[in-house]
């Protein structure tokens, strides 16, 4: 071979060692790239992970989350939240307002003494009877039984104010109505269980659903909000509170609701303008 033939040969080789190099660079080059990339994605994957899981921590949940859900309305009330809850004849010209919490001991023994003479009026026809729910005793003790029971009293009033009147005495009966350090009417069974004692309530697998469901949860927080509102406009803050015509129905000492038949029916008849 000549001397011209041997040192082409050995350029030539030369040539094809330095694009081989060049290829192997750009492929480690290529490589390194891809392995940042993939750190970078799991990188941003853990971030994203973690800022989930800080988002689902910090989600409202429980009654908190009631807030942000949509409003459901129990039938047989008016006005813009459905607050509004007026029983009796409609040629009735005067409304007695009630503001009760379902967990308050002194309501029940109002609703023990006084309600069954309340009833008797609004069936005559003698005033209105407008219920207001409030749900503060779950703040002071705490609990949820107000609110659950609450909403289960608007779950009845969808099934008829009859069916609403009967619950809550029920409710309030010397039988069921927990000492309100016993947040009992927190479980679903045992509202349950005290409407099975109504009968338009009584195996009613809409009411039971609606309990369940928690469908007029919202509504009852609501009520509690009216029961708020109102307690500032008219001066009171507990329960059980009775206004007519903007005006406390008060007993003998002059601040708190009439606690007796009697009581009561002297407060009303000046209330009546009797």
């Amino acid at each position: 071979m000549s001397k011209r033939n041997s040192q082409t040969a050995k350029t030539a080789a030369r040539e094809r060692l330095r694009q081989e190099r060049e290829r192997q660079a750009k492929r480690d080059k290529a490589r390194r790239q891809a392995i940042v990339a993939g750190g970078v994605v799991v990188v941003l994957a853990a971030a994203g992970g973690i800022g989930y899981a800080v988002v689902q921590a910090n989600k409202p949940s429980g009654w908190d989350a009631v807030k942000n859900e949509k409003l459901v309305k129990p039938a047989n009330t008016t006005g813009a939240d459905g607050t509004t809850v007026v029983i009796g004849e409609s040629t009735a010209k005067k409304t007695l307002v009630t503001y009760e919490d379902p967990r308050c001991p002194v309501c029940a023994q109002f609703e023990e003494a006084v309600g069954p003479t309340v009833k008797k009026d609004v069936d005559a026809g003698k005033y209105k009877l407008q219920y207001v729910g409030a749900t503060f005793i779950d703040v002071n003790l705490p609990g949820v039984g107000s609110k659950n029971a609450l909403s289960a009293l608007g779950a009845a009033l969808n099934v008829s104010p009859q069916a609403f009147l009967d619950y809550k005495t029920a409710l309030y009966s010397t039988k069921w109505h927990p000492n309100e350090q016993d947040d009992k009417f927190k479980d679903d069974a045992y509202l349950i269980k005290v409407a099975d004692t109504v009968s338009a309530l009584k195996g009613n697998t809409a009411f039971q659903n609606d309990v369940k469901k928690g469908t007029f949860d919202k509504w009852a927080l609501l009520m509690n909000d009216k029961f708020n509102a109102d307690g500032k406009k008219y001066n009171f803050s507990g329960t059980p509170t009775l206004l007519m015509d903007g005006k406390k129905l008060t007993g003998r000492d002059g601040q708190n609701a009439p606690m007796s038949v009697g009581e009561f029916n002297t407060a009303l008849q000046k209330a009546l303008g009797q």
